[in-house]
């Protein structure tokens, strides 16, 4: 009644050479780039124009450093609990009939918790935008 050496490897071995490819696919990644660098390939004259930036908006003017106001978190933090809630209700709606009586229960206490953040928000006023 011993694990077989044919079992083990069939169930892990998928998983130690995934381990492997991923790696050596990161570690590839990092050593080519630093090769094509020494053989002179890629190539390094860095001039103003290379190290401005392109993508990320017009030139800061003054100090770069700018503080957010919290209410941004905030309102993030309040999207994605509502986002959660929505992902959690297509899957209960889709399984409705199996989980008869105890899944409508288990709904309504859901939804009752995120009544009350919602209440609780309201209240605190983190839901206006000034």
């Amino acid at each position: 009644m011993g694990v077989k050496t044919s079992d083990f490897l069939g169930d892990y071995g998928y998983i130690g050479i995934f381990l492997l490819v991923s790696v050596g696919f990161a570690i590839t990644m990092v050593v080519i780039p630093l090769i094509l660098a020494v053989i002179g390939v890629a190539p390094k004259k860095p001039s103003p124009v290379k190290t401005s930036i392109y993508e990320c908006g017009p030139e800061t003017i003054g100090r770069a450093w700018v503080q957010f106001n919290f209410r941004y978190y905030l309102f993030a933090l309040l999207f994605v609990l509502f986002d959660i809630e929505a992902v959690f209700l297509y899957p209960w709606a889709v399984a409705y009939k199996q989980l008869q009586l105890f899944g409508l229960i288990e709904m309504f206490i859901f939804i009752f918790i995120l009544v009350v953040g919602y209440v609780y928000a309201w209240k605190k006023k983190a839901l206006e935008w000034k």
